[in-house]
């Protein structure tokens, strides 16, 4: 890119579209986005476009684990200014209630 072209999305855009992707994404166990839910650990976003996320599940036993990533890495790449998304499974920190929105212990009725 030269200096005369306009970059047609910024990383604060892009990210913030990452995140509504995320919010449309539901934890196969319990009805909450992945998002709300607390196991979206981080977010990064290049000015290419590139996308790293690191998240955890809610359990490392769970049955989803080997293909969660890979789904969650399709819906983050068709967004409009994506161009690569890697998603990486972390257990640590592990994941507990406390992570969980206020939106989502409200939807489970955790109060």
């Amino acid at each position: 890119m030269n200096d005369n072209q306009v970059q047609p999305f910024t990383i604060e855009e892009l990210t913030e579209d990452v995140i509504e992707m995320l919010k449309t994404i539901f934890d196969p166990e319990i009805p909450i986005n992945i998002y709300e839910l607390g196991l979206i650990y981080g977010v990064d976003v290049s000015a290419s476009g590139n996308v790293m996320i690191r998240m955890t599940l809610t359990a490392p036993g769970c049955p989803v684990a080997q293909t969660f990533p890979g789904e969650i890495e399709e819906k983050i790449s068709s967004i409009d200014g994506i161009n690569k998304v890697h998603v990486e499974l972390v257990w640590e920190p592990p994941w507990s209630r406390e992570m969980m929105s206020e939106a989502a212990k409200l939807q489970l009725g955790m109060f």
